[in-house]
């Protein structure tokens, strides 16, 4: 399973763990991920994600997943959150029609 958030595509990083006689040795930053279930209100179902602290924050900021999903761009999404947004904006555009 990799280390990357499934909305915002956030992954580790890379950078020195500096030691008190200031030597730099390599290290990994890994991004907080939580196993989180967001509820789509259109789709009337739950999905199960692995996203960062971060865009848990930023999803409830923006009004729900379905919110977050229509506004994020393609190339951020997991494949799995990609269905999920066309998912969403094939319901909407039925039901605006």
């Amino acid at each position: 399973m990799s280390r990357r958030c499934e909305l915002t595509a956030k992954g580790p990083q890379v950078g020195h763990k500096v030691s008190h006689s200031n030597i730099k040795t390599k290290r990994r930053f890994l991004p907080n991920l939580c196993n989180v279930t967001l509820i789509s209100d259109t789709l009337g179902r739950s999905v199960r994600l692995r996203v960062s602290t971060n865009a848990i924050k930023t999803v409830d900021h923006r009004g729900g997943l379905d919110a977050f999903l229509l506004k994020a761009k393609a190339e951020d999404l997991s494949p799995k959150a990609l269905v999920l947004k066309r998912a969403i904006e094939k319901k909407k555009l039925a039901a605006a029609s």
